[in-house]
């Protein structure tokens, strides 16, 4: 009996552990070790077709800290442990038609494995949703399962992509209707976490076609600045731009941003993605109501893997089974969404006084 397969979005996979769209996933070399490994899927590196140009100077950061010098920095110390990774990187900078074959070779080899293409084009007019087209069905015709679209970078050069149009609900809509006409694999679509309309977002997507909502990408943010020599930790030229915070710093807010649209949406899928190193963080997202769970930072991180982390999958599977096993669960769906009913308002947790009032004054 393997506890460990689950069906997502329709699609079967081995266990529920995939690799996020990142450097594990920028090659055809990467995804082919990652499967032998034992992930049950990967989301490929964001495919494009404009043209892409990282920065003259590091892409990805690791930051750590420790108990007695319990600041935040990435340069190596003694005993410290790892804190957060930090990234200005863009999508794939290898093009289409060098993807394709690609990809066809990687699903010809590992024809039971989940490939999820992640795509990114423009919006705003119809010559780029016939790109978002063009990606969709050139990825499908290759043999990809699902297609993400990635609503959700951090730190895209252009205004009409990634993380700068994923508030706007029209635009969300204008995609996934090109996708969704030009497919009929399943759509993730992948949102940015730094919004106070995650949930109307959600919906729009839902609402046009989304087989889930991935959350959550890495929130914006600003590398450290050394106060002595006021160099930037990460930086080209003495200058530096917005880039995305990712690693165990984000658990707690990936945990509450898939809380809020599972309890928004109970009968929707997510796929979670924020700070997984080991069991207990994949844990959390599955009680919260994920039924996929995607993983970055921590197979970057491990050494020896080529960046795919290899034993990091062995953990993985190691310990999810073995908790199916003790608590006699056939699959994670035996207690997917058992934290939601729990997630309740301020207002709804009891006080030490019955008298309070939810902070008005109690007429007299």
């Amino acid at each position: 009996m393997n506890r460990l397969a689950t069906t997502f979005t329709g699609l079967k996979f081995h266990n529920p552990f995939v690799l996020a769209s990142a450097p594990p996933t920028e090659s055809k070399r990467k995804i082919m070790r990652a499967f032998e490994a034992g992930w049950g899927g990967v989301v490929t590196k964001t495919i494009g077709l404009h043209p892409v140009e990282n920065v003259a100077g590091p892409r990805t950061i690791f930051q750590r800290a420790s108990e007695e010098k319990p600041y935040v920095s990435r340069n190596k110390r003694p005993e410290t442990v790892s804190h957060s990774s930090w990234n200005w990187e863009l999508i794939s900078d290898q093009p289409l038609e060098l993807w394709l074959p690609d990809l066809e070779e990687i699903k010809t080899t590992y024809p039971d494995r989940m490939l999820i293409g992640s795509i990114m084009a423009g919006a705003g007019n119809e010559e780029e949703m016939n790109n978002w087209r063009k990606l969709a069905i050139a990825c499908v015709n290759v043999g990809c399962d699902a297609i993400e679209l990635n609503l959700s970078c951090p730190h895209m050069d252009r205004k009409d992509m990634g993380a700068n149009i994923a508030n706007d609900e029209d635009i969300i809509r204008s995609i996934l209707k090109a996708v969704t006409s030009a497919v009929s694999v399943p759509i993730w679509v992948k949102l940015t976490p730094s919004t106070s309309t995650l949930v109307d977002a959600a919906a729009a997507a839902y609402g046009a076609g989304a087989s889930s909502i991935s959350l959550c990408n890495t929130f914006p943010s600003l590398p450290l600045m050394d106060p002595e020599t006021f160099k930037f930790e990460v930086e080209v030229d003495g200058l530096v731009t917005s880039g995305g915070l990712g690693g165990l710093a984000i658990l707690h807010q990936a945990l509450q941003r898939v809380s809020d649209i599972a309890r928004a949406f109970p009968d929707k899928e997510i796929s979670g993605i924020g700070g997984i190193r080991g069991f207990r963080e994949a844990f959390n997202f599955i009680a919260h109501g994920a039924g996929n769970l995607q993983v970055c930072t921590a197979a970057m991180e491990e050494k020896g893997s080529g960046g795919v982390g290899v034993k990091l999958i062995q953990e993985l599977k190691h310990d999810l089974n073995d908790y199916l096993e003790r608590k006699g669960y056939s699959s994670i769906e035996d207690f997917r969404g058992i934290a939601r009913e729990r997630i309740v308002e301020h207002s709804q947790v009891r006080r030490k006084s019955d008298a309070y009032n939810g902070g008005y004054e109690i007429a007299s």
